[in-house]
């Protein structure tokens, strides 16, 4: 088998050096990658912004977008009795499409209560509903997945491995870096002024924003009004000069003898450099109209809002930018009826509060947020919860979005005889995630042509932008 060396050893180190990216082992490395992608400098007078809101643990999205049909509905509720969200609930909440992006099954749908906030933007065309989406190396029917499992992404059901396919959109590369990632490291020169990297994750480390030429910064969201930037501790007052000096002579250029000291030293100067940048702007943010729920979710937006409006000349000097921000909880496989409404409450209000602040802004055609997740629910239950899925409904909203529409083909949620279900109450998606970020990615600014080189199985699907952005 031929073995490409250098992926071999670029893959090698990313592992070893725990997700650091390859341009951060040497200089010529990054004179190398960046000379790659010289063919990618375009013309990027304007602005767009991706914020990817990643569901951990699974969201049931069949109690988030619920028929209201009433033959559609009965069979909702015949598959989960204990669970379903009762018929007049939905119904105060019926979505009114517009008639190009009606529901293909012929149904009728509303939200669960708990989204009331996302109704009016629905109706509003701000919010799209992308039907049944999940990680697939081609499209699958039930025949051919019942007869060759092996159509199918491996370790089907696994939060891990699931939530990294959805992340990468390669269950075929167990290597990949994130499509976000990818879609910073071709279009990198898009920010040639900017001091700080175009992905910015809240919290902890993505794999979504994961490069090979672009390194994610990762720095905390709000707590309540405290926004502020992590620092390293050798930067407080309390040090003597002779630690300061010492802790400086470490990371400088080129000192260290090691290709991971060098790595680390860099990495280390890199966030250093960021927080000096940002601690003193982000003092100089607007006050939001619509005030922030208090929630780990609400303030992760909060500070993905303030760093956007920095986004200018004066400032951060910005033209692309990637964000990943995150809210736990989803995997109820039990007191989903109490845990559940809980989720939903805390994302409908920090959604709706986060477009307010781009509208407020003025940017709200500008930057597009989408929901993500490790995979659905089924639409069985064990009694009071639902276990790991496969498909999912998914929510994409901003001003260029063309919203109040459903897209994708809904699934049938019978419980018995149904042509959707892998065999457990597992739905079988109809639309993949190559497709959706590909989608996104095509609006963000990738050309056309590129699209294949990000998502390389996306020649398996009929479509690969599936019309959602304007």
């Amino acid at each position: 088998m031929h073995i490409d060396r250098r992926a071999f050893l670029r893959r090698s180190l990313r592992t070893a050096l725990g997700g650091v990216a390859i341009t951060s082992l040497s200089g010529s490395l990054q004179a190398m990658a960046a000379a790659a992608q010289v063919a990618h400098r375009g013309n990027f007078g304007d602005y767009r912004a991706l914020v990817c809101i990643f569901l951990h643990g699974g969201n049931d999205s069949f109690n988030s977008v619920v028929p209201v049909s009433p033959s559609h509905h009965a069979a909702y509720l015949a598959a989960r009795p204990a669970l379903a969200v009762p018929l007049a609930q939905a119904q105060a909440l019926t979505l009114a499409p517009l008639p190009d992006g009606l529901p293909g099954d012929g149904a009728s749908y509303g939200l669960h209560p708990a989204l009331a906030p996302l109704h009016p933007l629905f109706q509003q065309q701000r919010l799209a509903i992308v039907a049944n989406v999940g990680t697939l190396l081609g499209p699958i029917t039930k025949a051919e997945y019942q007869a060759n499992p092996a159509l199918a992404p491996p370790q089907l059901f696994s939060h891990s491995d699931q939530a990294n396919f959805w992340q990468t959109s390669r269950p075929d590369d167990a290597n990949a870096d994130g499509w976000g990632g990818r879609i910073a490291d071709l279009l990198h020169a898009a920010n040639p002024d900017s001091p700080l990297p175009m992905t910015l994750s809240l919290g902890s480390q993505s794999l979504f924003q994961r490069g090979s030429i672009v390194d994610q910064y990762v720095l905390p969201g709000c707590a309540g009004d405290y926004c502020a930037v992590d620092r390293i501790d050798y930067l407080g007052g309390w040090q003597n000069d002779l630690g300061t000096q010492t802790f400086e002579a470490l990371i400088a250029d080129g000192v260290q003898a090691h290709v991971f000291e060098r790595a680390y030293g860099r990495a280390t100067r890199r966030a250093i450099d960021n927080y000096q940048v940002l601690s003193g702007l982000l003092g100089t943010v607007p006050v939001w109209t619509t005030p922030f729920p208090t929630t780990h979710l609400g303030g992760q937006l909060r500070q993905v809002a303030n760093l956007i409006s920095l986004r200018g000349p004066a400032a951060l000097s910005m033209n692309r930018q990637i964000f990943h921000v995150n809210q736990g909880g989803y995997d109820t496989h039990d007191l989903q009826l109490g845990m559940h409404p809980v989720l939903l409450e805390q994302l409908a209000q920090a959604l709706a509060a986060f477009h307010a602040a781009m509208e407020q802004l003025g940017i709200a055609e500008e930057v597009t947020t989408f929901t993500a997740s490790d995979f659905g629910r089924t639409v069985s239950t064990n009694g009071d919860g639902t276990d790991h899925g496969w498909g999912g409904h998914h929510f994409v909203l901003g001003g260029a979005v063309r919203g109040g529409r459903f897209y994708g083909r809904m699934p049938s949620l019978a419980q018995h005889d149904n042509p959707d279900d892998a065999g457990y109450g597992q739905i079988i998606p109809t639309t993949g995630v190559d497709q959706y970020a590909a989608t996104l990615a095509t609006w963000f600014g990738v050309p056309s042509g590129e699209i294949p080189t990000l998502f390389p199985r996306i020649g398996e699907y009929d479509s690969t932008d599936l019309g959602f952005m304007e």
